[in-house]
């Protein structure tokens, strides 16, 4: 990889001001991957629902990050409105000849929006909000994935959502050339319909239901307020509450979803960049 060529990413923040891992966690990775790879790699945060900012299509990648809410109920909002235009722009700079491609990540609240845009799925809310650290399986194709390589399956990583897309429109995938790439853990006791949990849009776009980007340290602030405790011991029980706590200590958890997949998407973007250049 070439130092001196300039890699500029942007970090849509759709956290509309409320207090999160997620924006510390992009930071954290992007910095350790840097320093790793000895990159000429730059980032920008736009804060892109409470104050209306948004990046322009100059940015080799974007991160959209997770978020509050109905990802329903905005679709009328400006945020909302002048954030599918960048998303149709960007689409179609990579329909386009450009050498240049522009790749995208979207993190849980973004996945939701993109899913909406795409019509994958029905779009509802969880019979009670989801968190904590869970187990994500791979479908066939998530298991030829680049972008979910190296991880096992299933895979650990941070699920915090009220909101989820399930029941795969099927034709839908076909016709834009979709791949749905992981689901949510099967609950043999409970009949209800697993939920989407990651989809390649695109050789370009990538989106995933949970958070890969929080790491332990982050989680446990998280874990730890009586909040948080209280909904993981109604959902799941003491028994799994303490064993999510246990969880953080294991490399081969979190840290290991954390340390692989942005990364990996990262490797991906950043090659084909270079090789455009």
């Amino acid at each position: 990889m070439n130092e001196q060529r300039e890699i500029k990413v942007a970090i849509i923040d759709l956290y509309n001001g409320i207090p999160n891992q997620g924006i510390r966690g992009f930071q954290q990775v992007l910095d350790r991957y840097r320093e790793k790879n000895q990159l000429n790699l730059t980032y920008q945060i736009f804060d892109t629902r409470a104050q209306h900012e948004l990046p322009d299509t100059n940015f080799d990648i974007y991160i959209s990050s997770g978020g509050p809410g109905s990802p329903l109920d905005t679709e009328h909002q400006v945020w909302d409105q002048n954030y599918m235009k960048l998303m149709d722009q960007l689409e179609a700079i990579n329909a386009s000849d450009a050498q240049q491609k522009k790749h995208a990540l979207f993190v849980c609240h973004s996945f939701q929006l993109m899913c909406r845009k795409y019509r994958l799925g029905v779009i509802g809310t969880r019979r009670s909000p989801s968190f904590g650290i869970l187990p994500v399986h791979l479908t066939a194709a998530g298991q030829q994935d680049r972008i979910l390589n190296r991880l096992a399956d299933p895979f650990f990583t941070v699920d915090s959502r009220s909101w989820q897309v399930i029941y795969p429109d099927e034709q839908r995938f076909a016709e834009l050339g979709m791949t749905l790439t992981a689901i949510e853990k099967e609950r043999p006791h409970v009949n209800l319909p697993r939920a989407m949990m990651a989809i390649r849009y695109s050789p370009y776009f990538y989106g995933v239901q949970f958070h890969p980007e929080v790491d332990a340290d982050g989680m446990r602030v998280s874990l730890l307020t009586e909040t948080r405790k209280r909904e993981v011991i109604n959902e799941h029980g003491e028994a799994k509450y303490n064993e999510m706590l246990e969880h953080l200590e294991d490399p081969d958890k979190i840290t290991h979803t954390q340390n692989t997949l942005i990364p990996n998407f990262l490797d991906d973007a950043i090659r084909q960049v270079m090789e455009g250049q």
